[in-house]
């Protein structure tokens, strides 16, 4: 029996030791850089000023769980820790084209996309770049959600002088603290949400170069641009904090030409509300990937881009947050095939499918796309 006893004391020993040890380490890579730093001080008092500020934390404009009713966090988690799904990620290599960036035509309108949430828009000979992501990975553990084979051909080292870097939520698949620290020589201006700025001003960037802002607040870049923050329907949040940042999507508008940049978000009434209060848009870039029904208020399914893209009165459509990082159970290539399909018998939209590094030239509304993804596996 005592030696029973003493095993067991051995054994519960070596277990909580085991436990100290990983707490320790956790703990310790949690000081690291890259997670950031949660706003404090006058940006804290700023943020509890906003309307969007409540019981200690940014909220939707309607109640969003985290997990749809009927599902548990406790199904979604096991089918990220054990399940097996199809096709998750791709054999082939996504095809890609290498556009010289440094070299377009200032007075070009265009838009490149890089894969998931990451493009670079050029308007009215402003350089816009939007939630890049050049690091591989897709989370803050190395090697942990590596990107898909032929979605890396574009680098910090490719992108001009940026007159503004817009992010949109501080997620690690659309803020990365490696590209940004490569971009940093680069970058004039960052725009981001209430809060977000204190992971810039952590990463030693001038202050002066960060404007955070609320929902509905706007931007005056020059007298014919004008960038407005608005409304989403997601969360933010970076090791193990949730929504102590704002997320935004924007609307860049010219006197003749306007763009929604949707971030992420699930479906709501805010898309019908900047259709009617902005009359409509030339193009609407929306998440479409990374989706489950289990977390369906925080990603639109492909029918409900779709919804939106109606909701925004727009003329074109450009499906991205796709391609390039496996962070849902769907095939990688669903979200395409779905919103193209569901278009094609029900919508009607002109979409911009880009392959990753092609042109889209804004200005011609008659450009066609070819389906990329089709024949791959």
């Amino acid at each position: 029996m005592n030696r029973i006893k003493e095993f067991i004391k051995r054994t519960m020993i070596v277990f909580l030791s085991i436990v100290l040890l990983l707490v320790l380490v956790t703990v310790g890579y949690l000081q690291h850089p890259k997670f950031g730093k949660s706003p404090g001080g006058k940006r804290l008092e700023l943020i509890k000023k906003s309307p969007n500020f409540k019981n200690g934390k940014f909220q939707n404009i309607h109640f969003t769980p985290f997990i749809t009713e009927g599902y548990s966090m406790t199904s979604v988690s096991l089918d990220f820790a054990f399940a097996k799904f199809s096709r998750t990620n791709p054999t082939d290599t996504i095809p890609s084209i290498k556009t010289n960036l440094k070299n377009l035509p200032i007075t070009e309108n265009v838009l490149v996309w890089f894969g998931h949430s990451s493009y670079f828009i050029q308007l009215n000979e402003i350089r816009f770049l939007i939630d890049p992501v050049f690091s591989g990975n897709a989370s803050p553990v190395p090697y942990s959600n590596k990107s898909f084979l032929g979605t890396d051909s574009y680098s910090a080292d490719d992108m001009p002088e940026i007159d503004y870097l817009l992010i949109s939520h501080d997620h690690y698949d659309h803020l990365d603290y490696e590209t940004i620290l490569k971009l940093k020589p680069k970058i004039k201006h960052v725009v981001c949400g209430l809060g977000v700025g204190s992971h810039f001003e952590h990463w030693k960037f001038d202050v002066s170069k960060i404007i955070e802002k609320d929902w509905n607040e706007k931007v005056r870049i020059d007298d014919n641009v004008t960038l407005h923050t608005a409304t989403a329907r997601h969360f933010s949040g970076r090791a193990f904090t949730r929504s102590n940042t704002l997320w935004l999507s924007y609307v860049l508008e010219t006197p003749g030409f306007r763009i929604y940049l949707g971030g992420d978000s699930g479906y709501d009434t805010h898309f019908v509300e900047l259709g009617e209060k902005f009359g409509g848009f030339d193009l609407a870039i929306l998440d479409n990937g990374q989706y489950n029904a289990g977390w369906q208020e925080l990603h639109m399914l492909p029918e409900e881009v779709l919804k939106a893209t109606r909701d925004l009165n727009a003329k074109r459509l450009f499906p991205v947050h796709s391609s390039k990082f496996k962070l849902a159970f769907h095939p990688w290539d669903e979200p395409l095939i779905q919103v193209t399909d569901y278009n094609k018998n029900n919508y009607h939209f002109p979409l911009v499918t880009p392959r990753i590094g092609e042109i889209v030239y804004l200005d011609d509304t008659s450009q066609e796309f070819e389906q990329w993804w089709v024949g791959l596996d």
